[in-house]
């Protein structure tokens, strides 16, 4: 049984249409999911001391995802606050809270040291640690999400070994350039995601490509992370980069099916409405 962590960030996604909130954020989503498919796996992430805390916590040890380094800090949790509009969503802002509080000890890089592959993601607030963090890592991947820069590129992935990286709307020979960069910067295996043109992926000098599979769609939170955590699971099983973008486009799909990145929603009271007069970040 492989083990995956997911170490870094966490929000609360919460609908404001539909007053619900979901626990979420990528390095959970992915330890969530990761776990569904099979591995056994933890998440170590900050989370606040009220009820966003709380959800995301409950929900982790409800899918049987380890949380005995996860560390609760006085104040908010991150949350997001989504909107829905003829059926679509959009971002209505978001609070960081207290997610980038780790002040991790030589406990944590013991534990972390244990996991067969480490996930991450651009909205972990770790990129700095990632140098001191490498050594005890066996395997590192990273979402760079649609957020990501060339500089950003170029100063983190020489310590990542898979990179994910969103790039929607764009021709096959732009995704193909941006994979090459990838490599070029240090990433053993490159993915750019490409929303309805599926994706592509750059491995041993070689380009994948895989289409969507069509899927009848109730909510499209969270199906990035559920391509990501199949195919780590795929590759640490020793399939091959064709097999495993066909099973993360299976269970990307998948997600799609559900609420929420992987349900476990309740009400919302309001918590952290205030968000929404505020520039997000």
């Amino acid at each position: 049984m492989s083990r995956i962590l997911g170490l870094g960030d966490n929000t609360v996604d919460t609908y404001t249409t539909a007053h619900i909130q979901y626990p979420g954020g990528n390095a959970v989503n992915v330890a969530v999911m990761a776990r569904r498919l099979g591995a056994e796996t933890g998440y170590l992430g900050c989370l606040g001391m009220d009820s966003g805390g709380d959800l995301i916590l409950q929900a982790l040890a409800g899918e049987h995802v380890d949380v005995s380094h996860c560390r609760r800090r006085a104040g908010s949790n991150a949350r997001v606050l989504i909107g829905h509009r003829d059926g679509d969503r959009y971002f209505i802002g978001s609070d960081r809270g207290v997610r980038g509080q780790y002040e991790l000890t030589a406990e944590d890089r013991d534990y972390i040291a244990g996991f067969d592959l480490v996930h991450s993601s651009i909205y972990s607030e770790l990129n700095d640690q990632f140098p001191g963090l490498r050594p005890r890592i066996k395997q590192l991947s990273y979402d760079f999400s649609e957020r990501w820069t060339y500089e950003l590129l170029r100063t983190t992935l020489p310590w990542i070994d898979i990179a994910f990286v969103s790039f929607p709307n764009r021709d096959a020979s732009e995704c193909a350039d941006l994979l090459r960069t990838c490599a070029s910067n240090g990433a053993r295996i490159a993915v750019v995601t490409r929303g309805k043109d599926g994706a592509m992926a750059l491995a041993d000098g070689r380009i994948y490509e895989q289409s969507i599979v069509p899927t009848e769609v109730t909510d499209t939170l969270g199906a990035g992370d559920g391509f990501i955590a199949a195919f780590l699971i795929a590759q640490l099983s020793g399939r091959s980069i064709t097999e495993s973008l066909h099973a993360a486009a299976a269970y990307g799909a998948k997600v799609c099916t559900w609420h929420g990145a992987f349900g476990h929603g309740v009400a919302w009271n309001g918590e952290g409405a205030e968000i929404a007069t505020r520039r997000s970040s």
